[in-house]
């Protein structure tokens, strides 16, 4: 039966809580190059880490587990996950020197560590808190503190210092209002890994100023040239901390969601915290109970083998390793163009010297790149750096069609000119 309507519909708007919230590595650049593939236009995909569409395999010990477990992995499980995939992540951490002890209570299962950040912030972070932030970040802290209510107040990483964190200016952005430092090490965009003396001057602030301790761990172990990560949580034992990391890069599962969070340090004072990170895992009732079986057979649970194929191609002949070095020589070899070589991770953030390069808009240089060249890439700006004059660069193509790219990147950037004053964004 119809229904006559009387008035117009009203406008349906997003929630005023999205305002500010931004995530550029899908974004309108992104949108627009999906627009070209669906008009049967080929564009070059390097703007996100998802290593499948680059002919990374899942590995086959990992994907036959799954496979067997399938037929019991229709229910719900515990919030937290199930016990061989709780315990697998101890023993991960219990082999890692130094590492706090942990108990079953204190792992988080989640559907990539993407779902386990988003949990944090909404428990942690009350409306007006600040969370101090790297500048540059992964987008996605910034948007979940912003959605949280609360401020993320972005702390200098220094080009100068191989990307190291400017200790001295992330002290001085602290106020009452500061709840927790985030740390990404080894580094998204940038590929640092940060040696011990800064993790310890990051750990000594935190300790001082009663703050929290966010740990965005989910390259660490990939690293290249001899870098060895060192766990935050190792440095910091008496100081509340969360690392988070997964499956998603280092076993090349991506679209299994499998991650994890552990919860070290001093709880006392955290119980309320806790409780509030415990509500925000069961109304999401369980991770999903496949991706967990995956975790089992990637650390070595139940007696399955662990899964270390990531150092074979970190390793000085390994894929990554000369991708990652075909990147930088490019970058390195083109005129008024500097990148410092990433030590992990899986991305290349090089500069643009204004100088020589007066860009003024980045995303309307990467949405012009994309349009003459077919090639996606993200603008520096999108990961909260302040100026226009960074790029971010996947690394996961093959060498040729990196070459190729880095080819065409420089011829573009040689005839690429923009009028205007540089737009600052902070």
């Amino acid at each position: 039966m119809n229904h006559p309507r009387t008035t117009a519909p009203r406008t349906v708007r997003q929630s005023s809580k999205l305002r500010n919230v931004l995530y550029e590595i899908r974004g309108p650049v992104a949108a627009r190059a999906a627009a070209m593939e669906r008009a049967g236009t080929e564009v070059l995909k390097l703007n996100i880490g998802n290593p499948q569409p680059f002919g990374f395999a899942a590995p086959p010990q990992i994907t036959a587990r799954m496979s067997q477990a399938l037929p019991d992995s229709h229910g719900y499980s515990d919030s937290h996950g199930i016990p061989a995939a709780l315990d697998a992540v101890i023993a991960r951490y219990g082999a890692v020197s130094g590492f706090p002890e942990l108990r079953r209570q204190d792992v988080y299962l989640g559907n990539g560590v993407s779902e386990l950040i988003t949990m944090t912030c909404q428990a942690l972070v009350d409306n007006h808190d600040e969370v101090l932030v790297p500048a540059p970040d992964y987008p996605l802290w910034t948007a979940m503190v912003t959605l949280a209510g609360g401020t993320a107040v972005h702390y200098a990483c220094d080009e100068d210092d191989d990307w190291n964190p400017d200790l001295a200016d992330m002290e001085s952005r602290i106020t009452d209002r500061t709840t927790a430092i985030v740390v990404i090490n080894p580094n998204n965009p940038t590929g640092a890994v940060y040696p011990p003396h800064i993790l310890r001057g990051i750990a000594d602030i935190a300790r001082r100023h009663s703050l929290t301790l966010l740990v965005d761990e989910i390259y660490d172990t990939i690293t290249y040239d001899g870098a060895v990560h060192t766990h935050l949580a190792a440095v910091a034992p008496d100081v509340l901390t969360l690392s988070y990391s997964g499956l998603s890069k280092s076993s090349r599962l991506a679209g299994y969601r499998a991650g994890w969070m552990v919860v070290t340090g001093p709880k006392e004072h955290a119980t309320d915290f806790l409780h509030g990170l415990d509500l925000m895992a069961s109304t999401r009732l369980c991770p999903n109970v496949p991706g967990q079986h995956a975790v089992v057979a990637a650390l070595g649970g139940e007696g399955c083998a662990a899964d270390d194929t990531i150092t074979g191609l970190t390793g000085p002949a390994g894929r990554l390793a000369r991708q990652r070095d075909t990147v930088s020589s490019a970058l390195n070899g083109m005129d008024g163009v500097s990148c410092v070589t990433p030590r992990g991770a899986l991305y290349a953030f090089p500069r643009l010297d204004p100088a020589v390069h007066p860009v003024h808009d980045d995303e309307q240089l990467v949405m012009d790149l994309l349009e003459q060249e077919h090639i996606l890439l993200v603008h520096g700006t999108g990961f909260n750096w302040p100026a226009p004059d960074h790029l971010r660069i996947v690394l996961l193509p093959p060498e040729q069609v990196l070459a190729t790219a880095m080819e065409r990147l420089g011829n573009f950037l040689a005839g690429y000119r923009q009028d205007g004053p540089p737009k600052l964004r902070r």
